[in-house]
């Protein structure tokens, strides 16, 4: 830490010279480029969440690390974008070694919780609580490779799939997959979509959030190497079907709002959308993508393979931290309890799912 100055500022204040940086050390870590991790996600950010801020590390004067979070109350802090970013953690040059509790000092922070740390983000790791898989699917050998690869783990999901795809074409009329889809017109009819099932099952419309669905409409606007939004939409005589929104870095599509319209359900659009997907992914030089964290059986059908991920907090010894774990870790090991049970798990989303019928029951 000696040789280690660190400034904290808001992501409008880095200049050219800090975002280069972050991008050449994020390119020299050796982890998957998760367009999360790049600066333009944290610009974005900033740009709709007052409370975002950067810890700039400087070595020798010169850009060392770069540390994004949402500051809080009582010095609790998040990770930047907490609640729909995929992938979080520090960028640091390799090598570097700072202690947490002194990070945390210096951007005047008790606790940071994470709930999707990256892999190898040995800083934090030790104040995870717990771990988990997030499926991927591998396209790096091209999009006819991963269709051997589905004939051989996943036959029925494939053959289903594709003898639906076929049906929904004869009695709906021509497809057309479109793989980055830039009318903000398909995006609005994505979202709209979405925040419907969020009320369905039960669950908290994101997209009523201002600044999350101004979020997802500035990155449908960005378009930067290391992170750009990606709108993919399924279309069906000319109608959108099935539609996904996401974020891509040269090599990598991490997935984060797939929707589709109830209408045609029976056809599976939803799952015809991500077969079309790998393969435009493909077919656009991207290798791997990343489903995100979250069970489901056709994560289970697409996937070759899992990240890890973790959820915590990097927490600093005293009250602060006292006060954070008096009202976070109760709710997080409740939510842990019902995931490891399936049954409960099931009879907790019968639960939201009815809620969600009352909701709309309600709704004028």
């Amino acid at each position: 830490m000696s040789d280690v100055r660190i400034h904290v500022v808001t992501p409008s204040e880095l200049g050219a010279r800090e975002t280069d940086a972050w991008r050449e050390l994020r390119a020299k870590s050796g982890a998957p480029a998760n367009p999360f991790m790049e600066p333009e996600f944290t610009l974005a950010v900033g740009r709709v969440r007052a409370a975002a801020r950067v810890a700039v590390l400087w070595e020798d004067g010169q850009p060392a690390g770069f540390f994004p979070y949402e500051t809080g109350r009582l010095g609790h802090a998040q990770a930047i974008g907490f609640g729909v970013s995929d992938c979080q953690g520090a960028v640091l040059r390799p090598g570097l070694r700072i202690a947490p509790r002194e990070l945390l000092r210096a951007c005047g922070l008790t606790a940071w919780e994470f709930d999707n740390l990256e892999a190898g983000q040995e800083i934090f790791v030790p104040g995870a609580a717990e771990e988990f898989g997030s499926p991927v699917v591998d396209v790096g050998t091209g999009y006819a490779a991963y269709q051997d690869v589905l004939r051989s783990q996943s036959p029925k999901f494939l053959k289903t799939t594709l003898a639906k795809e076929r049906r929904l074409g004869r009695q709906t009329g021509d497809l057309k997959f479109v793989f980055d889809e830039r009318d903000p017109a398909a995006l609005r009819t994505l979202m709209g979509w979405k925040s419907a099932q969020y009320r369905r099952t039960g669950r908290r419309d994101r997209f009523a959030q201002d600044w999350i669905s101004t979020l997802v409409r500035r990155l449908h606007e960005t378009r930067a190497p290391g992170c750009s939004g990606v709108l993919s939409v399924l279309y069906a005589a000319g109608r959108p079907v099935a539609a996904h929104f996401g974020l891509r870095s040269r090599t990598v599509l991490s997935c984060w709002f797939p929707a589709y319209d109830p209408e045609f359900a029976k056809y599976s659009p939803g799952l015809i959308l991500h077969l079309r997907m790998a393969e435009g992914a493909a077919a656009a030089g991207i290798g791997m993508l990343d489903l995100g964290r979250g069970a489901a059986e056709y994560k289970d059908a697409l996937k070759t393979g899992e990240l890890r991920v973790h959820e915590g907090a990097s927490t600093r010894p005293g009250a602060g931290a006292a006060a954070y774990w008096l009202r976070r870790e109760p709710v997080r090991r409740a939510h842990s309890f019902v995931r490891s049970r399936p049954r409960l798990a099931g009879y907790a989303q019968r639960t939201l799912n009815r809620l969600g019928s009352l909701r709309r029951r309600d709704t004028p």
